[in-house]
C-alpha cells in the first residue's frame, strides 16, 4: 500500500474510498416517511375531534398514542428499520423522542432495571431534555421581562 503524505492525497484516498450518498432520494425518504407519520398523527386527532374531545385533549391524544407505537416498533426492532429507510423523516417528530427513550433502555436491560434500565433510559434523551427545558425557562423568564 502507497503511503499518504500530503494532505491532498489523504483526501483523494478517503474521496475514493467513501461511498457517495444518495441525497436526493435520502431527503425524498425522509419527506414522505415524516409526512406520513404527520398524518397519521392529523387522522388519529380527527378521529379525536370527531368523537368530541377538545382540541387540548386531542393534542394529547395523538402525542401518546405516537410515543407509545413508536415505543412497540422500537421494542419490536422496526423502528431502526424505518430509521435506517427514512433518516431524519422517523427521528424528527414525536416518534424520535420514544425511540431515543426506549432504545437505550433494551440494550442496558441486562444490566437490570435499577442500573441498567433505570440508569441507561436517558442517555440520549436526558440532555435533549435538560437544555430544552433549561432554554424555555430562560426564554420565558426574558419574555416575562420584555412583553
Amino acid at each position: 500500500m502507497k503511503k499518504i503524505e500530503t494532505k491532498q492525497e489523504y483526501q483523494e484516498y478517503v474521496d475514493k474510498k467513501s461511498p457517495n450518498s444518495p441525497i436526493l432520494k435520502n431527503c425524498f425518504n425522509a419527506f414522505w416517511v415524516g409526512g406520513l407519520i404527520c398524518t397519521i398523527g392529523q387522522i388519529i386527532f380527527d378521529f379525536c375531534e370527531y368523537k368530541g374531545f377538545d382540541e387540548t385533549t386531542c393534542s394529547t391524544i395523538v402525542s401518546i398514542v405516537l410515543i407509545g407505537i413508536a415505543a412497540m416498533l422500537t421494542g419490536l426492532n422496526i423502528f431502526n428499520k424505518i430509521g435506517k429507510f427514512a433518516g431524519a423523516g422517523s427521528l424528527v417528530p414525536i416518534t424520535g423522542f420514544a425511540n431515543s427513550i426506549v432504545s437505550p433502555a433494551i440494550e442496558y436491560k441486562s444490566e437490570g432495571y435499577v442500573m441498567g434500565v433505570g440508569g441507561k433510559m436517558f442517555t440520549v434523551a436526558g440532555p435533549v431534555l435538560v437544555f430544552g427545558i433549561s432554554a424555555s425557562v430562560l426564554v420565558g423568564i426574558i419574555a416575562t421581562f420584555l412583553v
